[in-house]
């Protein structure tokens, strides 16, 4: 068994797809080797499989949408706060790009 990267990029798939370790309870661990064995398929598949399912089921959550809203709205305020205090600091003239000039060149 290999150990899995400490920053979750698996080197042969690199960017296509992530390691994640889920520490499983054993009888966790044995019923799905079980029911990947009985389907012809894998660990791997059987855990994609389910957290492919809850996304799905999240993505339903009418809830978790108005929440992500929330934290859309928000997060689009905090920015322009900041945008502004920057042109506070700065002014308009340094808010607007100023082309560079060559030095000594």
């Amino acid at each position: 068994m290999t150990t899995p990267p400490i920053d979750g990029i698996d080197r042969h798939n690199q960017g296509s797809v992530k390691t994640l370790a889920v520490r499983l309870e054993p009888d966790i661990h044995t019923q799905l080797v079980l029911i990947a064995q009985l389907r012809g398929s894998t660990l791997t598949e059987e855990i994609r499989q389910a957290l492919a399912a809850h996304i799905a089921q999240v993505k339903a959550n009418t809830d978790l949408v108005s929440q992500a809203e929330s934290a859309m709205a928000e997060i689009e305020r905090e920015a322009a706060a900041r945008r502004e205090a920057i042109a506070s600091l700065f002014g308009n003239e340094q808010a607007e790009a100023k082309p560079r000039t060559a030095r000594g060149r």
